[in-house]
């Protein structure tokens, strides 16, 4: 089954599904190996990674290159995490033939302007698209498009921009009969209200994709409950990479020595692991001379 169909049945599943942030090739195939059926592929962690901000500091083909060692790594669809679409409805129906070439299958566009501000930084300060205009990008995409299944997502901003539930559902709608295969209702509350009055509204009229980042406490039997279709888990293995790396710099800085670390860190034969290196191998015998020298995984 093609990546994309996958993704666009996930998203209109009968049960709660689940995408898993990754920003890279490994973490991409960490998440796959772990069991998740899907990858979110964050703006923030993707920025972060490259040890920029979340403000399209990077520019849209230094993430294209990104995503398309994220997409060779795995086998289970990604769905990008596409900012505004990186400029106007041109720039996103450009971005649209880029990831279907390298077999991403998806992207999801919010509401904001470009250039974007993370939506949990001064989030009453972030102007929104007008509706008219982001429907028009919408529809850009979606004409662009080459494979029926590839899946676009129209991210709503009004929340986290200060604006009330009657301006998230008008904008859900016109979204909706845009064209977008799904909505993703974001949220910068500690708790679920917001998302539940949204949802109760909404009436299952569409496919409809949350991020608990900020709500992480809340239950996840109360999303089901709502009638939400997939969570994404937006932020966490950058977020992880980051303390592990932390601590694990601060230590061997104090003990000048590995020998309190090397027991909690995994082998670099499992780095090997990871890049599939025993192919290469495979591979050598087969298509190398007989008195060739194989090559040898390098351990620094």
């Amino acid at each position: 089954m093609k990546k994309t169909t996958k993704l666009k049945r996930l998203l209109n599943s009968q049960q709660l599904e689940f995408l898993m942030e990754a920003h890279n090739g490994l973490s991409a195939k960490i998440v796959e190996e772990a069991g998740f059926k899907a990858i979110w592929a964050s703006g923030l962690s993707i920025s972060a990674s490259m040890g920029v901000r979340d403000n399209n500091e990077a520019s849209w083909t230094q993430v294209v290159d990104v995503l398309e060692f994220m997409s060779d790594a795995t086998t289970i669809p990604i769905l990008v995490d596409g900012d505004t679409g990186y400029g106007n409805f041109n720039n996103a129906r450009r971005l649209v033939e880029k990831l279907e070439q390298i077999g991403i299958a998806g992207v999801c566009i919010e509401d904001k302007l470009f250039p974007k501000t993370n939506s949990f930084i001064n989030g009453n300060a972030q102007p929104l698209a007008p509706i008219e205009e982001f429907c028009g990008k919408i529809k850009a995409m979606k004409d662009t498009q080459m494979d029926e299944d590839f899946v676009v997502v129209a991210r709503i901003e009004a929340f986290i921009a200060g604006w009330g539930l009657d301006e998230a559902l008008a904008r859900a709608e016109a979204y909706r009969q845009a064209g977008a295969d799904a909505v993703l209702i974001h949220s910068k509350s500690s708790d679920f209200n917001q998302i539940a009055a949204f949802m109760k509204e909404w009436k299952r009229r569409h496919p409809v994709i949350i991020v608990p980042t900020k709500y992480y406490s809340t239950p996840t039997s109360e999303f089901v409950k709502s009638g939400v279709n997939a969570v994404i888990w937006a932020n966490h293995n950058v977020r992880a990479s980051i303390t592990a790396m932390q601590e694990i710099s601060k230590k061997i800085l104090k003990d000048e020595s590995l020998i309190h670390v090397e027991d909690s860190i995994v082998t670099v034969d499992e780095i090997f692991r990871l890049q599939n290196v025993e192919e290469l191998q495979r591979a050598e015998k087969k298509y190398l001379p007989s008195n060739a020298t194989p090559s040898q995984p390098e351990t620094e």
